[in-house]
């Protein structure tokens, strides 16, 4: 599956972006989505990552009550609704597939097989 991540842009600190994941080659219903991101010269870090049913969510901590993750199946994307974004918050934010992810291994980038090549969100204070 090829997945293609945009929506990404400049915005001030209290703003909104709304990321979108469109994937091709197979369909999603199958998979387990997640979002990650990564700034230059630091590891990849987990943000948010739904089930293929779409009935649950996890998110970090750093997130949580700001963002939300959810998946259209029929239209074959996912999407990172993004709230009250902070400087900390700028990142190149990727979407990634896994199947048969468990619990303890979704906030983990080396659970997911397939990735996007990213969008880059910056927020200036």
């Amino acid at each position: 599956v090829q997945l293609q991540a945009s929506g990404g842009g400049l915005v001030q600190a209290g703003d909104s972006l709304r990321l979108s994941c469109a994937a091709s080659g197979q369909t999603i219903s199958g998979y387990d989505m997640g979002w990650f991101r990564q700034v230059l010269g630091k590891e990849r870090e987990f943000v948010a990552a739904i089930r293929r049913s779409g009935g649950t969510t996890y998110y970090a901590d750093s997130v949580k009550g700001r963002f939300a993750i959810s998946r259209d199946n029929a239209k074959n994307t996912v999407y990172l609704q993004m709230n009250s974004l902070k400087p900390e918050d700028t990142a190149v934010y990727h979407c990634a597939a896994g199947r048969g992810l468990i619990v303890s291994s979704y906030r983990r980038a080396d659970s997911y097989a397939y990735w996007g090549q990213g969008t880059q969100v910056t927020v200036s204070s």
